[in-house]
């Protein structure tokens, strides 16, 4: 989509047109850290926010006990419309066609001088070429092949290749990316059991309902589809049956029988891995999440196994509500080829191959936000280096994008890397509510943003702004007091406040800005003039405005403290280290440390810093060691 709104003629080659997007896991959209990620798509110009809002079917905004740098949205959508919903979008779009075909190699040619900066091989992508034998040109290829690169299954002892289930596996792409020398590794991932909900007793568990007042994904969104027409999940728990069922049969998942051997994702276990290795706890929690509004299929969340068929039905009926529960579809594991994210520019394009970007699982992520958000800065870079434009590098001080993709170039990873907010060393300054106003300019200039997606942001940082003045100069006075309702519990006497202004009485935790709302919708009703608003409610759209004034002003001296944070961070990022600064020639540099900084090349000081196994005094010396090399190029170039 990035690369078509860009004004290029874009492919999407895919092996089924009619499993476009669909949700090989949990049809869910969002989670902690993950819906940071998605709200920055849709801030830089991305299409899944708009999508899930409009085929949500439970919303709930995570965290909101804790402060807002860690608040996050998640919806459960309907697995069916999400994947139509995608399609039409997609189908609807100017410049991109999609085509149903298997990608079986790339076309590659020497680079020229006239061609864009060569690769460390002087290789350069010239297009593909299909199973069939037809050929494709092109300026830049992007690979997004998920679990498909040499995809293999696992359910008890049974293995077979596919891409996902009932899908075949890439394999042509799989070996022909290994003849290219790309340094590769295997992962593994899984997909717990699916069942018919009308085998469940409902009664047995705790319902888990959507927010009342739900929170949109997309800046653009005004309303979810769904709101008044939310589903419920629902809490089980597993027993110590289960745990006896599970340890009984352990040696039968292909995790402990040895017939893995790839890595899974560590924050993401399957129950067998659970029992193995939370021995004392009896009982693990799981969700049970509906699939979809037309169908009667169950996910159950939290049970992802790959023990064999009849040892998943065992498992279920040992759990209360499950007795009787009819399985459509077994749980599984299935390992696949990723090529090391260390091989990959800040672009996401491969060092070794000009012209190639990968994005998502293949470059060893979890997820279906994960991948979203590398597609989007793959199509960006990809677009602007056929351009002949400078491409788009976000710092990871302004979005958990940069921070996932600096992590992966910097590290690499041996396992699915997952997002968390914990990973942010900034994170009360990426917050989901000013993901637009990080990120939204960005999306504006690679053309991305539409005029009127344009014009309403700039009218919400007007608004924003217009309301924080207001609060920074109304006066809190007897007259105002009677109009704010703070809780009976609340150990505040409002006339001993007399005279602060409403910016000071949010700084106090017992004041939050619902509190004022009545003497703001007096000084200010244009502010509250929104769809579906009364004098007794607020929309969805105005609250979370109200919100981010209030996080901005309650937060005001954090804020400030990061941001001089991130300013020294950046003057560090302004060390950059020379394409042709020679490793090798440090004396004092251990051999592990010289072949680490060859192998990912950091393009900075700072980014060295960050690579596992480089010292602060490896980074020393090598700031000492461009000077000194800087000088003898000076001194031959004048000879």
């Amino acid at each position: 989509m990035a690369a078509a709104r860009m004004g290029l003629k874009t492919a999407l080659f895919t092996l089924n047109v009619d499993l476009i997007a669909q949700m090989s896991c949990n049809p869910a959209i969002g989670g902690i850290a993950k819906g940071h990620l998605v709200r920055e798509v849709d801030a830089l110009g991305g299409i899944m926010g708009e999508v899930t809002d409009a085929v949500g079917i439970q919303f709930r905004l995570l965290n909101t006990s804790r402060g807002p740098a860690v608040w996050s949205p998640r919806a459960q959508c309907d697995k069916q419309a999400y994947r139509l919903k995608m399609r039409e979008v997609l189908e609807s779009q100017p410049n991109l066609k999609i085509k149903q075909a298997e990608v079986a190699e790339l076309i590659l040619e020497p680079s020229r001088a006239s061609s864009p900066p060569p690769a460390a091989n002087h290789r350069i992508i010239r297009g593909i070429r299909l199973r069939d034998g037809r050929t494709v040109g092109a300026a830049a290829a992007i690979i997004t092949t998920g679990t498909f690169l040499n995809g293999l299954i696992h359910c008890g002892e049974q293995q077979y290749p596919a891409g996902r289930s009932g899908e075949p596996a890439a394999v042509l792409l799989g070996e022909a990316l290994k003849q290219l020398g790309l340094r590769g590794c295997r992962l593994k991932t899984g997909t717990p059991p699916r069942l018919d909900g009308r085998s469940i007793d409902w009664s047995k568990f705790e319902e888990q309902p959507g927010d009342i007042d739900p929170t949109p994904f997309s800046f653009r969104t005004r309303r979810v589809a769904h709101h008044d027409s939310q589903v419920p999940c629902y809490i089980a728990w597993t027993t110590k049956q289960t745990q006896r069922i599970i340890r009984e049969n352990v040696h039968r998942s292909p995790m402990y029988s040895g017939q893995i051997q790839s890595i899974g994702p560590r924050y993401c276990p399957s129950i067998e891995d659970k029992i193995v290795k939370f021995p004392d706890k009896v009982t693990h929690q799981l969700f049970l999440e509906p699939e979809g509004l037309n169908t009667h299929e169950i996910y159950v969340n939290g049970m992802s196994t790959s023990l064999p068929v009849e040892v998943q039905m065992e498992i279920l009926k040992s759990i209360p509500g499950l007795e009787t529960a009819e399985m459509l579809r077994p749980g599984y594991a299935i390992e696949y080829d990723s090529i090391d994210p260390t091989e990959l520019e800040r672009t996401l394009e491969t060092k070794k191959i000009a012209g190639l970007f990968l994005a998502g699982q293949i470059n060893g992520t979890s997820g279906y936000e994960e991948a979203a958000c590398q597609g989007l800065m793959a199509g960006i870079n990809a677009s602007l280096q056929v351009k002949g434009e400078a491409p788009l590098i976000l710092d990871r001080t302004e979005a958990y994008t940069a921070i996932l993709i600096d992590d992966l170039i910097s590290k690499g990873t041996n396992e699915p890397y997952r997002m968390f907010t914990s990973r942010a060393e900034f994170r009360l300054h990426l917050r989901i509510d000013n993901a637009d106003r990080r990120l939204t300019p960005h999306g504006r200039k690679v053309g991305l943003i539409s005029d009127a997606a344009w014009e309403d942001f700039l009218a919400k940082q007007q608004r924003l702004e217009a309301m924080k003045k207001l609060l920074e100069k109304t006066k809190l006075h007897a007259a105002m007091a009677k109009q704010i309702a703070l809780p009976a519990d609340a150990a505040l006497d409002l006339a001993s406040v007399a005279g602060q202004s409403f910016a000071q009485l949010l700084k106090r935790p017992e004041i939050v800005i619902e509190h004022l709302v009545p003497v703001l919708r007096e000084l200010d009703p244009g502010f509250f003039s929104r769809d579906g608003e009364t004098s007794e409610t607020l929309s969805s759209e105005a609250r979370n405005e109200l919100k981010s004034v209030e996080t901005e002003i309650k937060y005001e001296g954090y804020l400030l403290q990061q941001q001089r944070a991130i300013e020294r961070l950046k003057k560090a990022e302004l060390h950059t280290i020379p394409e042709w600064f020679d490793y090798g020639s440090i004396s004092g540099l251990s051999r592990e440390v010289q072949e680490t900084l060859l192998k990912i090349r950091p393009r900075t000081l700072a980014h060295a810093s960050r690579i596992p196994g480089v010292t602060a005094a490896a980074v020393s010396l090598v700031h000492v060691y461009i000077e000194i090399q800087s000088k003898r190029r000076e001194q031959a170039a004048a000879i």
